[in-house]
């Protein structure tokens, strides 16, 4: 195996990792991909979201074990996300992400402080959204814009469902189910136009796919309260870290 594989691998690993615990982490993929390893932004984005497809089948699965899934939100999600990610797919192959990278990014920061600073209680199920409707343009807003950016769901769906007052590990669990449908109906659409590039996203699932697992399992011997906090001071972080990076891309 070459350096390079081991280094994607890592990187997988870490991302996976943090997807697993806090839903939060494929964010570090694309630009990593971009900067580090000098892939093509296309390329990367392709790949990245290749190795979600590993990730929500374990996620998924290590989260409905513990019951954690709300299922009774799952088809509506699915149900906006499906299309919207192939319509993100095609979209990323000509469309500048930038001004979705601020959108994300304002939505991620922000929701990270509101995690931080309010009083919702950790365990209270009722702020869950109720409406299918909602829920579907929640899903349609995940999967354009995970599929445009590469980020692979979980970035864009946990800072909206926190705002809504969904419990953090409900929160995190969706992020994990809603992976599947974005990441393989992506996948597809990036095959098909040519942009996929299968041994780079391999490489990359192999470490995603164990990071996730092991994520997983830390999220639920973690206390609720403790969770919340974690996932709050990620969300201020990635949120100042892709201000940073469209700054730098556009004023140096």
């Amino acid at each position: 195996m070459t350096g390079v594989a081991v280094v994607l691998i890592g990187v997988g690993l870490f991302a996976g990792l943090l997807i697993g615990a806090i839903g939060i982490g494929g964010v570090i993929l694309v630009p990593t991909l971009v900067y580090f390893a000098e892939v093509p932004v296309h390329a990367a984005i392709a790949a990245a979201m290749m190795s979600y497809i590993l990730t929500g089948l374990v996620g998924t699965y290590v989260y409905a074990r513990a019951r954690s899934v709300r299922w009774d939100m799952v088809g509506w999600l699915w149900a906006g996300a499906m299309p919207a990610a192939v319509a993100g797919a095609f979209a990323a192959n000509s469309a500048s992400a930038t001004l979705l990278e601020v959108v994300i990014g304002l939505l991620t920061a922000s929701s990270g402080v509101y995690a931080l600073f309010s009083s919702h209680k950790v365990g209270d199920q009722s702020g869950a959204p109720r409406s299918n409707v909602n829920l579907g343009v929640i899903g349609l807003i995940t999967g354009f814009a995970s599929a445009l950016s590469g980020t692979g769901g979980p970035l864009v769906l946990v800072p909206i469902l926190l705002w809504l007052d969904v419990p953090v590990l409900t929160a995190v669990a969706l992020s994990q189910v809603i992976q599947l449908p974005i990441a393989l109906l992506a996948t597809a659409s990036n095959f098909h136009n040519g942009s996929l590039d299968v041994a780079l996203g391999g490489l990359l699932a192999i470490g995603v796919t164990f990071g996730a697992w092991s994520g997983a399992k830390v999220a639920h011997a973690v206390p609720t309260a403790a969770l919340r906090n974690m996932v709050a001071l990620v969300l201020i972080v990635v949120g100042a870290l892709i201000f940073l990076r469209v700054a730098t891309r556009h004023f140096t």
